[in-house]
């Protein structure tokens, strides 16, 4: 994630709308918002009513955040999911595909552990991951177009290249490069990394920390997934 245009080219649309959705149906007020970035969906959380504690590891990001407007209190942590309190929460969200970051068993062990954690009895943790039969990486390759974005502080046009490198084994390597649209100039440079686990990874890894009554919606819909579904939506229960 590069903070500088993460929320130009990350524009509103139904993934956002499912989770708002998703959370006034489980009433659940006291929230986790983990791996928040630049608070582009914090921001809705919070107007909905949620009292909410962001975290994100990238300083850049939460500083990003934390210049935007709430109403009410949001507590802000430049950490990761051992800085959140136990038993603390109604719900634990991780949305934008937070999940995919975590490239190896024992991170993504930890994480939904912190998560289970967190949560009081009967939470709830929120989740969404690419489907890997999607093959999403597939059509990314093919667009050789840039994404186009405004530095917003000197107002100039920037471009955002993306190379891709491939999976090596199960992770998927990929570089974003800012550009100055007239100078040419190479504002931020991004190794970003991806693990795909499946479905059936993900439920088992959830069932082993002990979470249950998992739903796993598909494509942003209240309907179970497919093999072909796109986007995996993952609710569990502790």
């Amino acid at each position: 994630m590069i903070p500088l245009v993460y929320d130009q080219i990350n524009h509103w649309g139904k993934d956002d709308e499912f989770f708002l959705v998703l959370l006034k149906k489980i009433n659940a007020k006291k929230m986790a918002d983990l791996g928040c970035g630049t608070g582009r969906l914090t921001s809705h959380f919070a107007k909905a009513g949620y009292h909410i504690t962001a975290v994100d590891p990238n300083e850049e990001a939460i500083e990003y955040a934390k210049n935007k407007e709430y109403p009410g209190e949001v507590t802000w942590i430049v950490g990761d999911s051992s800085d959140l309190q136990t038993n603390a929460f109604d719900t634990v969200i991780m949305t934008a595909n937070v999940a995919q970051v975590f490239l190896t068993d024992k991170s993504w062990q930890y994480v939904i552990s912190d998560a289970y954690r967190a949560l009081k009895p009967g939470g709830h943790f929120i989740f969404d991951t690419r489907n890997p039969l999607a093959r999403a990486w597939e059509q990314w390759e093919k667009d050789m177009t840039p994404d186009v974005a405004i530095n917003q502080a000197t107002g100039d046009p920037l471009e955002i290249w993306t190379e891709y490198e491939g999976f090596v084994e199960d992770v998927f390597t990929f570089y974003e490069t800012v550009k100055n649209a007239r100078t040419d100039e190479v504002i931020n440079h991004e190794k970003m990394q991806l693990r795909f686990r499946t479905q059936e990874e993900i439920l088992e890894s959830l069932q082993q920390v002990g979470f249950s009554q998992i739903q796993v919606y598909g494509d942003w819909e209240f309907k179970q997934a497919t093999v072909e579904t796109k986007s995996l939506i993952f609710h569990s229960v502790k």
